[in-house]
């Protein structure tokens, strides 16, 4: 995917390039749509990609992700939708240079307004999501191959994969646990 051309906040380099990459190896987990690829990069255009690269959106814990996915299927609905099916995979995600932002203070010094850091509004996301998608965007030119970021909507962690940086056989499901309750999920979280 082509990147866009376009001046980078040099202040935001700099700061990028004195923290120094982490390895990650272990379990992530993903919400994917019976019938969807689990493995397939896209460019969403979402918190921490601006839509010019492809990336992979992951959790490090069972929640997070359905917590994730929850949100997204719930915006702007009267009634949250039934169909269709979603299932939850557990898969081994291996990185050799990821940019580690730790909480929110992290985030925070980098230039993104944690007082609305997953806020529910799109006000609120339009405020958020183009300083949170410059510093994927720098972290990716920079040279690091994915983030660990705090998740908006869980006490946990999540791992977004930069595609062209991190190999294909660095990411491959391990289980598919089965569809999502919704409901129960509601009721009583997954807790693993």
């Amino acid at each position: 995917m082509a990147a866009r051309s376009r001046i980078r906040d040099s202040v935001l380099i700099d700061a990028l390039e004195k923290i120094t990459p982490v390895p990650f190896s272990g379990t992530a987990w993903r919400v994917v749509r019976q019938g969807r690829d689990v493995l397939m990069c896209g460019a969403p255009g979402g918190r921490w990609d601006d839509g010019t690269f492809d990336v992979l959106y992951t959790s490090q814990e069972a929640d997070g992700a359905v917590a994730e996915r929850h949100f997204h299927l719930s915006r702007g609905l009267p009634v949250f939708p039934s169909r269709p099916a979603y299932n939850l995979f557990e898969l081994r995600v291996r990185t050799n240079r990821s940019l580690h932002l730790a909480d929110t203070n992290a985030i925070q010094q980098l230039g993104v307004n944690i007082s609305r850091y997953g806020a529910l509004s799109y006000a609120d996301r339009e405020d958020e999501y183009p300083r949170t998608q410059d510093i994927g965007e720098t972290a990716l030119f920079v040279g690091f191959d994915g983030l660990i970021v705090p998740s908006a909507r869980w006490n946990c962690a999540n791992i977004v994969l930069f595609c062209d940086r991190v190999p294909p056989d660095s990411y491959e499901v391990v289980r598919d646990h089965g569809a999502i309750d919704w409901g129960e999920w509601q009721k009583k979280p997954l807790g693993f």
